[in-house]
């Protein structure tokens, strides 16, 4: 399986999900549900994690929350294996609760957290547990609408703040604007995800690219960055190189390889057919030029510089 692209940086917003291994419920009584919110109030103490939303569906959950402090991975470590022990340990039972790892997806705030409050509470309706979000207990929906009260670690005042300054008037709007898609044909904003990772406008994704992920390498095994990063073709990339390096077509041809197989969204035949290599070729060039470029101090800054033109961080 291939290891999900983690974008982590302070005061990032996620949609979080996590399944039963094999589909299988994780949560069967309200004692274990309880304790699973438990682990979430944890998580804002200890990590200060900011939860805005969640619904515990039977075999699955969803979290909406935001990480201060960049943690993302911290903070999931703690609330997923807490919660495995203590169910295992209850149940009486071992191996792994959940199937594979967690789902995260980046989420533009301002653009989405509304939408994906809704899709978070209309869960249970969705999937035909319920008439009205109403009628499910295990979500903040309630806390949002005031039918009950907002604990201390759930904060509902960010999303609230977008349907009005009074709270009486907000959570009233927020409820409507909840039932207004009960019954209508709702398209899961999920589902504009780019890569399964970023949930955004195009500049929101340029912005993440620009900023965090030049310096994540572009491996075989982060397919999600090669596809990100695919507006930067190797035509791009080679018109850069050779303005960079005129005189010297054979450095340019070392250089070009090495950015376009880390960097670029072609397949490794595209680039070899362009180079006059194999796959294994390709793999091979790049990864002896940034062997090099590590001894290399003079070339490796020269290197930084071209990937700095491009919106790279070369490191």
């Amino acid at each position: 399986m291939a290891r999900p692209l983690r974008i982590e940086y302070p005061g990032a917003f996620y949609h979080v999900t996590a399944r039963g291994n094999e589909q299988k419920d994780i949560f069967k009584s309200k004692r274990e549900r309880e304790k699973f919110l438990f682990y979430l109030e944890v998580a804002t103490e200890r990590y200060g994690a900011v939860i805005h939303a969640y619904c515990l569906m039977s075999n699955h959950y969803h979290l909406m929350l935001e990480t201060p402090q960049g943690n993302l991975s911290q903070i999931m470590k703690h609330i997923n294996s807490s919660y495995t022990t203590y169910y295992n340990v209850k149940r009486k039972r071992a191996g792994h609760l959940l199937q594979g790892r967690y789902k995260a997806i980046l989420v533009e705030a301002d653009a989405y957290a509304t939408e994906l409050s809704r899709y978070i509470h209309l869960n249970p309706v969705k999937a035909g547990i319920a008439e009205k979000p109403e009628d499910y207990p295990w979500m903040s929906y309630h806390s949002y609408t005031g039918d009950a009260s907002v604990p201390g670690w759930l904060r509902t005042d960010f999303i609230l703040g977008y349907f009005g300054k009074r709270e009486v008037t907000a959570r009233k709007k927020y409820r409507q604007f909840v039932h207004d898609f009960i019954k209508a044909e709702y398209k899961n904003p999920l589902q504009q995800t780019v890569a399964s990772t970023i949930l955004g406008s195009p500049e929101f994704v340029c912005e993440i690219q620009d900023r965090h992920l030049g310096r994540i390498k572009a491996d075989r095994d982060l397919p999600a960055l090669r596809e990100i990063t695919c507006k930067l073709s190797p035509d791009k990339i080679m018109q850069a190189v050779d303005r960079f390096f005129p005189a010297d077509t054979r450095l340019a041809a070392k250089v070009g390889i090495f950015l376009c197989h880390r960097y670029s969204g072609a397949k490794l035949k595209a680039i070899g057919e362009q180079f006059s290599l194999s796959e294994s070729g390709v793999t091979q060039a790049s990864k002896r030029f940034g062997q090099l470029i590590e001894k290399d101090k003079k070339l490796r800054e020269m290197v930084k510089g071209l990937g700095e033109s491009l919106n790279l961080s070369i490191v």
